[in-house]
C-alpha cells in the first residue's frame, strides 16, 4: 500500500469517487480535515487536496488556509506527487506565486470538457486522456495567472488555466473528477445563484448520472497513473527547457 494524505477542506466536498479510485489503485488513505484539527504530520508518496466553498484567498476568516498553502508548496519543493482539485488548485497557484480572482465570466457550474494544450500531450498523466475529457464545473474564483514556469495542460473557453503543472509532479486541476451526482445536487442546493448558471436540464438524474459515467471513465485510468507515480513505477514530467547553444 502506498501512503497518500487526502485533504479535504469542507464537509460539502469529501473525496467521494476518488477515495474509492485511489483505493482500488493501491492507496493507504489518511485523511486530514485542516478546518477540524492541524494537518498531521509525517512523509507521505502523494497528496491530494479537495475543494470547498471559502476562497483561496480567505486566510483571515480561514487561517488553517496558510497551513494548507504551506503544505502545497513543500510538495512542490520536495517533489511529492500532489493533485489538487478545484479550490485545492487554487490554493496551489496562489502558493507558488500565482493569482486567483472572482471569474470575471460568472460561475462555471456543471458539466462540461476541457482541452488538451500541446504540454498535456506529452505529460504523464494528462497524455493518455481523451482530447476533450469531460469534467464537472462548480467554481466562482479562477486562478488569471499561473505560476512561472507552470505548464498548463488544459484549458476551457470561458477560464484558461483549468488544468496546470508545478515543477514535475504538482498538478492542479480547476474542475471536479470526485464528485458524485448526490454531492453535485447538494451544491445547488446550497448556492442557487451559482447553480442558475447551469445549461437547462443539468441537475437532472439522467444527465448527472450520463456525466459522472463519462468523467470516470476518463478520470479513473488518470488516478491510477497518479498512484504509479507516487509509486515510482511512472516516470515524472520532463521540466527541463531547451536552450539555445552558446556562441
Amino acid at each position: 500500500m502506498t501512503s497518500v494524505l487526502v485533504v479535504q477542506l469542507d464537509d460539502t466536498d469529501p473525496p467521494g469517487k476518488l477515495a474509492e479510485w485511489l483505493a482500488d489503485a493501491g492507496a493507504d488513505i489518511v485523511l486530514a480535515q485542516p478546518y477540524r484539527e492541524p494537518l498531521p504530520s509525517g512523509d507521505y508518496a502523494a497528496v491530494v487536496c479537495l475543494g470547498g466553498p471559502m476562497g483561496a484567498n480567505d486566510v483571515l476568516e480561514h487561517p488553517w488556509l496558510a497551513d494548507v498553502r504551506k503544505l502545497l508548496s513543500s510538495c512542490v519543493a520536495k517533489k511529492t506527487p500532489l493533485l489538487a482539485v478545484c479550490l485545492g488548485a487554487q490554493l496551489l497557484a496562489v502558493a507558488t506565486g500565482g493569482v486567483v480572482e472572482v471569474g470575471a465570466n460568472g460561475p462555471e457550474v456543471g458539466g462540461g470538457l476541457v482541452a488538451k494544450r500541446d504540454v498535456g500531450w506529452a505529460d504523464p498523466l494528462f497524455a493518455d486522456l481523451p482530447m476533450m475529457p469531460d469534467v464537472v464545473q462548480f467554481h466562482h474564483d479562477a486562478v488569471t495567472r499561473l505560476p512561472v514556469d507552470a505548464a498548463l495542460l488544459a484549458s476551457a473557453t470561458r477560464y484558461p488555466n483549468q488544468a496546470f503543472r508545478v515543477g514535475p509532479v504538482g498538478y492542479g486541476i480547476q474542475f471536479h473528477i470526485e464528485t458524485t451526482p448526490e454531492m453535485v445536487l447538494a451544491w445547488a442546493a446550497n448556492a442557487p445563484e451559482s447553480a442558475a448558471w447551469a445549461k437547462p436540464g443539468e441537475f437532472e438524474p439522467e444527465r448527472l448520472a450520463e456525466l459522472h459515467a463519462d468523467v470516470e471513465e476518463a478520470w479513473r485510468p488518470f488516478v491510477e497513473r497518479f498512484m504509479r507515480l507516487a509509486r515510482g513505477d511512472l516516470a515524472a514530467a520532463e521540466t527541463s527547457r531547451p536552450t539555445l547553444p552558446l556562441i
